[in-house]
């Protein structure tokens, strides 16, 4: 049967990854020493292609690369013009063992970038090799290219870390009704996106670092002569170790199908040089805008020299950059279904500051999307920022916040501003939503006042996508602040032209490229099924520790599952509404002289001696756990619920009945 050249091609990669998978290079080599070994004791005869291809076979690596390489059926009668029109939005994830076949194009431009490998990752030179079976900490690597994102398998961690991978990267073009046509040297030139890199570090308990974020410019391939690039990127770290080598990536670059034409070297650094000036400039008259701003600012009142206005922020590579750009209008398609929804899911990436070596003060540190989203962490402000593209993707009027709550700690959240003009604050940590009642500081003395129900205290500006406002009323309280960005007396704005000219996406060069979400990574019903026997697992062992049988009661376990379901729902939505029905099947289950007790928990990871440990420090869970009497049933149940990325709410319950003796 003859294929067209695009599925030959496809063909070919499914078969290449495959051997790169398995290592066959390594077996390879390791049956020719063997070979070689065994035929120098037998004279200097010399080793011939059939004898080594014998000695292949009868180490069975033939029929092992056969045995585990899997074909899906692909129907060839598509036409091009069908494969033409999918979808460039994708997520790969490497991680599975089922190869699925990808779309290839003849009438598309392609780069295949390919990983071979990594070195003087020095943090790792005294790591040991890992035994076979032994959990060690792995290096992930997540790709992002205009609109496309890619994740390698994890690899243990080591000095040359053995980072071997391919990922196809589609270039397509930007015009109305151009995505369809190949694009050519001249096309590819002006597209200045670059491929983004994130190197993430995975502990054995699977807690996650980020190594190292990088911005690949790969242009440099348009003038290489047979479409083919080497190239070895130094990846550098993250926050104070910015400056810091982490290690050396070595890539190849490859155009599919290759250029006809190529560019010469000089024209693509021309090219790079002005965009670099055309940034540059951009940024400068920004900056001198600016310090113009800032001066007629503190020129209102000079109580605003000690407010919080953030204007600049860091991001993970050390580069100052105006806050509304760290803010996009982002929609989740079909992995977020509301506003709320969203709010849980961003309440679910765990929190954590900046890492630091030493004391004194913390050093801020703002996270690029891919970077917060890849590492599944980040601080309030990757929370707000990220909730707030969210929100404005929903088609609300949001806004980041910048202030203090208590104790004067700086923080960062969101609101969002009705048209009836309603105003409500998002805690991006909780997903909690307040309605801000101002205070009528003007009001006589007998008039009750509204107490405020939120946690904030001052507010120093507020910013999006577009719009940044300075607070300049007489008070920054919270309570106090009216929120009428019109009245020019109580909110000073900056230019949304001069804001437009160095946020907007594709204004300058240098700005990180925004990714979508990516479909969830865990599959519930697997994950449910596979924690609840560990932690049935956990307590049986802890309670035979203690010199206690275990009974479980299947039916009650399975009950559980409507409160569990309930708590998830009334997080994500506020409202409570389940718990008649559990609390009724629950009486029903529990004989007369019986007593129940439950202690439900919830978590963000899915480490089962994690969770088993926290849980038994609390007295309610310990007292069911090593529950003794009569008539003793145990049960537990867990419920994982998957959202975009790798986020997900893990909701365990413990529960017991006994007959009650007095």
């Amino acid at each position: 049967m003859s294929l067209p050249p695009e599925k030959a091609t496809e063909l070919k990669q499914i078969i290449h990854d495959h051997l790169i998978k398995m290592d066959i290079h390594g077996k390879i080599r390791d049956v020719l020493a063997e070979t070689v070994r065994g035929d120098g004791h037998h004279g200097q005869r010399s080793l011939s292609e059939e004898d080594f291809i014998h000695a292949l076979q009868r180490r069975g690596i033939v029929d092992d690369v056969m045995k585990d390489l899997h074909f899906t059926n692909v129907d060839v009668s598509h036409t091009e013009a069908d494969t033409v029109n999918k979808s460039a939005t994708r997520y790969v994830d490497k991680n599975i063992t089922q190869l699925k076949p990808t779309n290839i194009s003849p009438l598309r431009r392609y780069l295949y970038l390919q990983v071979l490998g990594g070195k003087a990752f020095l943090e790792h030179l005294q790591e040991p090799e890992p035994l076979p079976g032994q959990v060690c900490s792995t290096f992930t690597l997540h790709l992002y290219f205009r609109n496309q994102r890619f994740r390698s398998k994890p690899v243990p961690c080591a000095c040359e870390p053995d980072l071997q991978e391919g990922f196809l990267l589609e270039v397509h073009r930007d015009g109305p009704g151009d995505a369809s046509k190949m694009a050519d040297a001249t096309t590819m030139l002006s597209i200045c996106d670059p491929v983004h890199m994130v190197l993430i570090k995975t502990d054995t308990s699977g807690d996650t670092t980020l190594v190292s974020s990088y911005f690949l410019d790969w242009r440099t391939v348009l003038s290489a002569p047979n479409g083919k690039n080497g190239v070895s990127v130094e990846l550098l770290g993250v926050g104070s170790e910015c400056k810091v080598p982490a290690g050396v990536l070595n890539l190849k670059l490859e155009l599919y199908p290759p250029l006809t034409e190529t560019l010469s070297p000089d024209v693509i650094t021309t090219q790079q040089s002005l965009e670099r000036r055309k940034t540059a400039e951009k940024e400068r008259l920004f900056l001198v805008y600016a310090k113009q701003w800032w001066q007629e600012f503190l020129e209102i009142r000079p109580s605003h020299q000690s407010k919080l206005v953030k204007i600049f922020a860091q991001d993970e590579n050390g580069v100052n950059r105006p806050v509304c750009s760290y803010v996009r209008v982002l929609r989740a398609g079909r992995l977020l279904e509301s506003p709320r929804q969203a709010a849980r899911f961003v309440s679910l990436l765990a929190q954590e500051r900046a890492p630091m070596v030493g004391g004194g003060v913390r050093q801020e540190q703002w996270c690029s999307m891919l970077a917060f989203l890849c590492r599944n962490k980040g601080e309030c402000e990757d929370h707000a920022t990220l909730l707030c593209s969210l929100l404005l993707g929903f088609g609300l009027d949001a806004y980041v916040c910048v202030g203090t709550k208590a104790k004067n700690i700086p923080h960062t959240w969101v609101m969002t501003c009705g048209t009836d003009g309603s105003i409500t604050f998002w805690e991006s940590f909780t997903a909690h939503r307040y309605l801000h009642r101002p205070i009528d500081p003007d009001a006589p003395p007998m008039v009750p006042q509204p107490k405020p129900t939120h946690p904030y205290r001052t507010l120093g500006c507020v910013f999006n996508h577009k719009t940044f406002l300075a607070n300049c009323q007489p008070s920054d309280a919270v309570e106090l602040c009216v929120f009428d960005f019109t009245d020019g007396s109580r909110w000073k704005a900056m230019s949304e032209e001069a804001v437009r000219s160095v946020c907007a996406p594709g204004s300058t060069s240098s700005l990180p490229p925004t990714p979508p979400l990516c479909s969830p990574s865990v599959v519930p019903n697997e994950a449910s099924n596979q924690l609840e026997l560990e932690m049935r697992y956990l307590l049986a062992e802890h309670r035979k520790d203690l010199g206690l049988a275990t009974v479980w009661d299947d039916h009650l376990s399975y009950l559980l599952s409507a409160a569990l379901s309930a708590y998830e729902l009334e997080r994500c939505t506020g409202v409570s509404c389940g718990n008649e029905e559990f609390q009724d099947a629950v009486r029903r289950a529990v004989p007369d002289g019986h007593t129940f007790k439950g202690f439900p928990i919830h978590f963000l990871h899915r480490n089962a001696r994690r969770a088993f440990a926290t849980c038994l420090r609390s007295p309610f869970c310990e007292e069911i756990v090593c529950c003794r009497g009569d008539h003793v049933r145990l049960a537990v149940r867990v419920r994982v619920f998957a959202y975009p990325e790798s986020a997900c709410a893990v909701w365990i319950m413990f529960a017991c009945k006994y007959r009650s003796v007095l």
